[in-house]
């Protein structure tokens, strides 16, 4: 019996992981040191660009903002996979940071976050489930309405 890649089950999810999105400022998409890896925050880009942009509760709505949260994870497994070469490596997400670029009333940042860990699970199963923080922001670079990092565990080479 083989055993299913995390590439494959991304592609069987129906989506492709992206190239790396090139840094806004002075930092790089991630960092190894020993067994983790810690990504930069990562905005929703698609093929360069964001979607939509603004802040949610007010120009984005939650469920649009949780499907940006999860593009910020994918993105943000290309970020780690330029690193380390094969997301296979990956033995653990151990947590997920999000920042919600938040209307003043809005409070219900843990459901856009869930975006990128129900999508982090579904990818890696229990190597997906970690530890998270979800946090309003008054606003986020390119006025992005949502971005996520991540830090994972990865085995040795």
């Amino acid at each position: 019996m083989t055993t299913q890649t995390v590439e494959e089950r991304i592609a069987e999810l129906g989506l492709t992981l992206p190239a790396v999105a090139a840094p806004v400022a002075s930092y790089v998409p991630a960092v190894q040191t020993g067994s983790y890896v810690y990504t930069a925050g990562q905005l929703p880009f698609v093929d360069g660009a964001l979607e939509t942009t603004g802040k949610v509760g007010s120009d984005v709505e939650v469920e649009d903002a949780a499907r940006l949260a999860a593009t910020c994870a994918l993105n943000a497994l290309a970020a780690v996979k330029s690193v380390i070469g094969d997301l296979d490596r990956i033995t653990r997400v151990v947590k997920v940071v999000g920042f919600v670029a938040s209307d003043p009333s809005f409070t219900l940042q843990p459901h856009v976050i869930n975006g990128a860990s129900n999508l982090l699970t579904e990818i890696l199963g229990d190597r997906g489930v970690h530890a998270r923080s979800a946090v309003g922001v008054a606003v986020l670079p390119l006025d992005a309405p949502v971005e996520v990092e991540l830090i994972v565990e990865v085995a040795g080479e």
